[in-house]
């Protein structure tokens, strides 16, 4: 036959969505065209095409003219993964491999000059998708790929290492399959909650942000231990459920990073503070996820926060409300998931010293109010916990470790979360405002001191919304059904001005 039908998938943000290769062989001036939308990389399949065909000892049809369309042709296909079922495509016009089965089979991987397959990016994603849409085809994989494809359930996976070795396995119905991976057991926590000395505060404030995932930010001078408090997050966290852990391991696969040891495991992010907005939210062309939908159901660590570019600090204030990153540009756009929880750290002053009992502060007002101000009302806003980590004696920091170690505290924020999520189905930094009045209901006595509290602070309606929230928390911590005047006032002294 001069026409064969293949499928495979497209990356479209963390969605993989069908594509038809359609490959033709008719008569005429020798020809190889390409059409469907394709970029660069896609359109440089026909030489990879060409030369892995010949070096694997197949025939190209050298004196024909070729059409490949991928359709649907308005939707863009980038990357090299569309290089098999390409060649394949060829192989069955041109009568050397049958049609016989291939369209109860999906299709993805690069090819070498030599006819070798490397693999590609968004292999979780093609597998999760087969799955959410009940098709029944199987999927073929280079080796690599199929190993993080087997960690989805439910989808049929085959691997190919190369080209000819694939066709052989083909004409002769020995299609090899890849076993589901088996999901790992947690690994021991390297760090301890224990290992910070001192820190009681903090370390509740630690504990209340992990309960509810309530976005943190720790002030304080340098060396108190902020960046080690928000090391030991993860650890207070419960397991990753597999579901999400899919989600996760697929935005990694789209970047490459996808490490079969992390599986299951709660991402930690910490970008270096001259990070970009684009390096922060995502984006170039064709759109990628960035450090916030990498950090998607773990934690996102910006240490200095002050010094990050402010445009990349404004463009969190979106998905820090919804959960969710929407990239635009003028040729396509793509939507990634962000629900991380935020924790960040920064010095009162530019010198850091500001409220140092032991060491004084050379900053000017003018200097401090300068420093403090890159940090946006709106911004802090949607941060539920504002909290001073203070510089610590050096007797308090030669004593014993003391205190709760993470595996204590991880199983109340456990019970918390399983109360929260049992009563209104979230985590209560998640709960609407339609719906505080209902799951998050105030005594009498916690109304007033919280109204109160914000009319003296002048608050906004999204700051006492938020603290209503951690007092909410706080309750679910104390099992009880209903805010208390002191879950409030724990909450008021947990969202706490910037030091001046």
């Amino acid at each position: 036959m001069s026409l064969a039908l293949l499928h495979s998938r497209a990356l479209c943000g963390l969605a993989a969505l069908p594509v038809t290769v359609e490959v033709h062989l008719a008569p005429g001036l020798p020809s190889f065209t390409l059409v469907g939308l394709a970029d660069t990389e896609v359109k440089e399949a026909r030489e990879r095409v060409r030369a892995a065909l010949t070096s694997s000892g197949l025939q190209f049809p050298h004196d024909r003219r070729i059409t490949v369309n991928l359709a649907p042709a308005d939707l863009p296909k980038e990357g090299a993964r569309f290089d098999l079922p390409i060649a394949l495509g060829l192989l069955v016009a041109s009568g050397q491999l049958p049609a016989s089965g291939l369209d109860q089979l999906e299709w993805a991987g690069e090819l070498s000059l030599s006819g070798e397959l490397r693999p590609v990016r968004g292999a979780l994603a093609q597998a999760l998708a087969l799955r959410r849409e009940g098709a029944s085809r199987g999927l073929v994989l280079p080796a690599a790929s199929a190993q993080e494809a087997a960690w989805v359930e439910g989808v049929r996976l085959h691997v190919a290492q190369d080209l000819l070795g694939l066709v052989a396995a083909l004409q002769d119905g020995s299609l090899p399959t890849l076993p589901r991976q088996a999901r790992p057991a947690p690994l021991e926590l390297p760090l301890d909650l224990r290992d910070v000395r001192g820190q009681a505060g903090p370390k509740r404030a630690l504990e209340v942000a992990a309960a509810g995932a309530h976005h943190l930010l720790l002030v304080g001078p340098p060396g108190t231990g902020k960046s080690m408090l928000a090391q030991r997050l993860p650890g207070l966290l419960p397991p990753l459920p597999l579901e999400a852990a899919l989600e996760v391991a697929a935005l990694q696969s789209l970047v490459g990073s996808f490490a079969a040891e992390t599986f299951a495991q709660r991402p930690f992010r910490c970008p270096h503070h001259s990070a970009s907005a684009v390096a922060l939210v995502g984006g170039a062309s064709p759109p990628r996820p960035g450090e916030i939908s990498l950090a998607h159901h773990g934690v996102l660590f910006l240490d200095e926060l002050p010094e990050f570019p402010r445009a990349a600090l404004e463009a969190l204030r979106e998905p820090l409300e919804t959960g969710r990153i929407h990239i635009a540009r003028a040729a396509r756009s793509s939507e990634f998931p962000a629900r991380f929880q935020l924790v960040a750290a920064m010095n009162p002053c530019p010198c850091g010293h500001l409220g140092n009992p032991l060491k004084a502060c050379r900053c000017s007002p003018e200097q401090v109010s300068r420093y403090q101000g890159r940090l946006s009302g709106p911004l802090l806003d949607r941060l539920d916990l504002l909290v001073e980590v203070p510089l610590l004696h050096p007797t308090e920091l030669a004593a014993a470790p003391d205190g709760e170690g993470s595996a204590e505290v991880a199983a109340r924020v456990a019970e918390a979360q399983a109360l929260a999520l049992e009563r209104q189905g979230c985590l209560n930094a998640q709960l609407p405002v339609g719906q505080l009045e209902r799951f998050a209901p105030l005594q009498a006595a916690a109304a007033q001191l919280l109204q109160q509290a914000a009319q003296r602070l002048a608050w906004s309606g999204r700051a006492l919304h938020r603290v209503q929230r951690v007092a909410r928390t706080l309750a679910d911590l104390g099992r009880r059904p209903q805010i208390e005047a002191s879950d409030i006032a724990q909450a008021i002294q947990m969202h706490r001005a910037l030091p001046r």
